[in-house]
């Protein structure tokens, strides 16, 4: 049985007890404010679940766009039955492209990934069953974007940008650390230079600052202040590159010996000149001197061009995608 509720109407303990691509909680998915939810039931059990969104979205040229995220499914046919559901809804209300997984935004959990590749999970990476994609384009969805994890294996061969660094300092540029005696502060910070930074992103829209202090605050137990680092034109901060070791590999008992590149954002008045590849290179020099021989580049959009930063010495190993179905 197929049924849509509005979140005050739902029982959010059932819709949250699939597991899904995020850790969902009846809080998390208020915060989330969807506009409708679907749930697929069989003799009072769930087998598939999705939020979808059509009032508050991202622009995309002359599409109307509708999301659908909060995704989970127990098996093929109650997956793309409900992602069918999802689309009539949608259509119904005037969407004409349906985009998924996304939680209503790209700052929380979206894309699905589609290639493993070699490499172990790591640390803060999205996964799903493998065979969600097969549910998504059975439904009449195809990639509308892809994204890449890719891995350097030797950060001692990485560019070293010592010169770079000393001609951006003398033109006033000033790289630091995070302060970790200013926590507050700095998150505020990088809030709002985040949200300038990646204003024209793929699919962008804004995001509060309470729901920003939410995700990162969390994160700060497993980030070192070293790595993350921050550029400063005149005492306002125009730049930051956020990492952090890669700590599944010592739940697996592995040493620690790679460091993950989470966020690098530069705004745009101040891009080209080289600070995220000096930012990169300090992180680098850090990683290296406390055992971390190898960085991982994440989730990053195929025409990120950050992907172009000591391109010859990445590897793509994990390969991910966004989904898009025309109503």
């Amino acid at each position: 049985m197929m049924a849509i509720f509005s979140p005050e109407q739902a029982d959010l303990e059932l819709f949250c007890s699939l597991k899904g691509l995020s850790e969902l909680t009846p809080a998390s998915v208020r915060l989330h404010a969807p506009d409708r939810l679907l749930m697929c039931q069989e003799q009072g059990g769930l087998r598939a679940r999705a939020s979808v969104w059509w009032c508050q979205v991202p622009e995309h040229g002359s599409e109307r766009l509708g999301l659908v995220g909060h995704y989970a499914a127990q098996d093929s046919i109650a997956g793309s039955a409900l992602l069918e559901e999802a689309c009539r809804v949608l259509a119904e209300c005037g969407c004409s492209l349906a985009v998924g997984p996304m939680d209503g935004s790209t700052w929380r959990r979206y894309r699905l990934l589609t290639e493993r590749g070699d490499e172990p999970p790591f640390l803060l990476e999205p996964d799903n069953p493998d065979d969600w994609p097969q549910y998504f384009e059975s439904a009449g969805f195809q990639p509308l974007a892809h994204y890449y994890s890719s891995i350097s294996e030797d950060n001692a061969r990485c560019q070293d940008c010592s010169a770079l660094q000393m001609r951006l300092e003398q033109e006033g540029y000033v790289f630091r650390a995070f302060a970790n005696g200013e926590i507050d502060a700095e998150l505020d910070r990088l809030w709002q230079l985040s949200c300038e930074s990646f204003k024209d992103n793929f699919l962008y829209s804004p995001i509060g600052k309470a729901e920003f202090l939410g995700m990162y605050a969390p994160l700060l137990s497993r980030i070192r202040p070293e790595l993350i680092q921050i550029a400063e034109w005149q005492g306002t901060p125009v730049g930051f590159c956020m990492a952090l070791p890669n700590l599944l590999q010592a739940q697996r008992g592995q040493p620690v010996d790679t460091v993950i590149i989470k966020s690098l954002a530069t705004l745009e008045a101040h891009r080209g000149k080289g600070l995220a590849a000096v930012m990169l290179a300090r992180i680098n020099r850090i990683a290296q001197s406390q055992g971390m021989r190898r960085t991982i580049h994440a989730l990053m959009h195929e025409d990120n061009p950050s992907r172009q930063i000591n391109r010859g010495l990445m590897r793509d190993f994990r390969r991910y995608a966004l989904y898009a179905r025309h109503l």
